[in-house]
């Protein structure tokens, strides 16, 4: 095939070829990330989940990590709050992403009115906000909470 340089100056089919082996390049590079990660289905109840006890100030609740690092941005994990249990005041560095598993949790967070999280509710909580939660007692309350940041928490006032 010949092309006609005229018509086309060579530079632009320079930049045409260019354009086509980065995007190349960008597919296979996506398509190798995917096949490194596996999937990942868990329920509460899976007997391979390892329970964690959470920090201390932080009694009667235990923690399991689903899905990256907790030194490391965007973590998933369920928080295991038994009955009658209080989650002291505290705030985060990370916005949290929350959905009621189980249970029946009232979340109080500064200057709003206290909320009734039931099974199966969905819950954003914004970084550096105070806010406390009581698990009632209708079984221990379970939330899968995802953070954008690495997992902290600050108690405040203790």
């Amino acid at each position: 095939m010949h092309i006609n340089t005229n018509k086309y100056p060579l530079k632009y089919l320079f930049i045409a070829l260019l354009f086509l082996g980065y995007g190349t390049q960008a597919i296979a590079q996506k398509g190798d990330m995917a096949d490194s990660e596996i999937s990942i289905a868990k329920t509460i109840h899976d007997k391979d989940l390892k329970w964690n006890p959470a920090p201390d100030f932080f009694p009667g609740c235990t923690f399991t990590i689903l899905h990256g690092d907790i030194t490391e941005p965007n973590l998933d994990f369920f928080f295991k709050i038994e009955p009658n249990t209080e989650v002291i005041e505290h705030t985060h560095n990370s916005p949290e992403r929350m959905i009621l598993i189980s249970g029946e949790l009232e979340v109080t967070y500064e200057n709003e009115p206290t909320t009734l999280l039931k099974a199966g509710a969905y819950a954003y909580g914004p970084a550096g906000k105070p806010h406390k939660a009581k698990c009632l007692n209708s079984g221990p309350c379970v939330l899968f909470i995802a953070m954008v940041t690495p997992f902290n928490a600050v108690p405040i006032g203790n």
